[in-house]
């Protein structure tokens, strides 16, 4: 309700034509109170950036989507471009810049400002997915002899222009890192003390080419509001920020999701992307689905002798087939999940494959032992399943059990399977795996039936 009288606040004076009642009215509000009025209206976008003080407009450009800053950027005048592109933090202008195409970067990059150019040039030199990519200059380094009065001295000189001032980082004359701190330990001890007095040489870095996915897991275990980048030598280039981190987990998760849906990651919100470019995403796995699924009905044509006899036998397909294929999923989606959180490793596979056989085990026994009553059941008071039908219920139990075995063993083990051979787990995708469930369920199916059956049903 709140958001809906802002919009109708700003609609009305926009409407006026009150430009300097419209600066007033957007500089009392907050940040992201702007974001969603930019949002609701996009094309007043390059509008309200223009109206509102640069840090402002930079604080607001930086949090909006893609599509939003591309149409604001189209729709600014170059210098207050210039201006924009200027004031952003570099990893966010980066983050921004490696989204357009290589033509329009090369146009942008020539209105920074020569300090600006040469930081932005040297992040878009590491690879897309890297640190590098993310990292800022930005921050506070000392030297392990100044005194801790000089290193307050120095945090209320250079600390406005530092990402952030909670981490204190020590450097020597190379600039190679060599501790860090909270800026807590330096206001709780005498001003008088050496910076190395306080030093234990005990930090956490990240490399500037570590996968941006592997960093997460470090922040994830050392709790940290931002580490430091180091390149081969450890000589510190930047540091990485929690907020960042927040963001790329956040893509990677969308990215994992979408993915084990069966469909490509989209790159970009699902209202903004093409609908030729969402067709092209989604129909090649539904293609590779389908030619997996036509192999069911190779494997149904396989005991076509078998199913012309006893009839009855395939009234159990879909629910032997929707079984396996449901505990594959389940499967592949909880290793899939357990890797991306950094609680499997590849060197665990076997604990896995124990742990979903036992699993498999039971959980087929629980659902072949509810197949097995229901079949009995029916039969006893509808008489659906003939007068074998004590042996299609045990035909049933067997199968289902085996089903869910296989399911769970093939969900789990194939991420593990595609992380070992350098692709993405998450395109092991539950679809993927409830088709290899499918055909393989039919053969489990149609086998057992026939060992247990020979001689009286077929």
């Amino acid at each position: 309700m709140e958001n809906e009288v802002l919009l109708e606040q700003y609609q009305e004076l926009s409407r006026n034509g009150d430009y300097k009642a419209l600066h007033t009215y957007l500089d009392d509000q907050l940040i992201s109170d702007i974001v969603e009025i930019i949002e609701e209206e996009p094309e007043e976008g390059a509008k309200i950036i223009q109206l509102l003080t640069i840090s402002r407009a930079a604080a607001a450009f930086r949090i909006l989507e893609f599509p939003e800053q591309e149409e604001i950027i189209k729709l600014l005048p170059a210098p207050k471009i210039a201006e924009l592109l200027n004031e952003l933090p570099p990893d966010d202008r980066t983050a921004f810049l490696g989204e357009l195409p290589s033509a329009a970067v090369t146009e942008l990059i020539k209105l920074l400002d020569p300090e600006e150019r040469r930081i932005t040039l040297s992040l878009l030199g590491y690879p897309e997915t890297s640190v590098g990519r993310i990292m800022t200059p930005d921050y506070i380094a000392v030297k392990e002899d100044w005194s801790v009065k000089k290193v307050l001295d120095h945090i209320r000189i250079h600390g406005k222009d530092s990402e952030t001032i909670d981490v204190i980082y020590v450097i020597d004359d190379n600039g190679v890192l060599l501790d860090d701190f909270r800026i807590r330990e330096f206001l709780l001890v005498e001003p008088s003390l050496q910076v190395n007095a306080l030093m234990d040489n005990r930090f956490v870095s990240l490399n500037a080419n570590e996968e941006q996915e592997e960093a997460i897991q470090t922040f994830r275990m050392e709790n940290r509001v931002a580490l430091p980048v180091v390149d081969d030598q450890g000589v510190m280039l930047g540091i990485v920020t929690i907020d960042d981190m927040l963001w790329i987990a956040n893509e990677e998760h969308t990215e994992d999701v979408q993915k084990i849906g069966g469909t490509e990651a989209l790159d970009e919100p699902y209202l903004d992307i093409s609908l030729f470019r969402l067709i092209k995403k989604r129909a090649g796995w539904l293609i590779i689905l389908f030619f997996g699924e036509m192999l069911t009905a190779t494997a149904m044509a396989f005991f076509e002798d078998e199913i012309a006899r006893a009839v009855v036998l395939a009234l159990f397909v879909p629910l032997i087939i929707s079984s396996g294929g449901n505990s594959g999923s389940q499967a592949s989606t909880l290793i899939i999940q357990a890797m991306a959180l950094g609680e499997i490793k590849l060197s665990d596979w076997w604990r896995v494959m124990r742990r979903e056989l036992a699993s498999g085990f039971f959980l087929g026994t629980i659902l072949g032992l509810i197949g097995f009553i229901r079949i009995v059941v029916w039969s006893l008071i509808f008489h659906s399943y003939g007068d074998h039908y004590i042996m299609i219920g045990i035909t049933v139990a067997i199968t289902l059990m085996g089903v869910v075995i296989w399911g769970t063993i093939s969900g789990s083990m194939l991420p593990i399977l595609l992380k070992k051979a350098g692709a993405d787990p998450a395109t092991s995708s539950a679809p993927f795996v409830a088709t290899l469930v499918d055909v393989t369920g039919l053969i489990i199916y149609f086998s057992v039936a026939y060992s247990l059956l020979n001689g009286t049903l077929l």
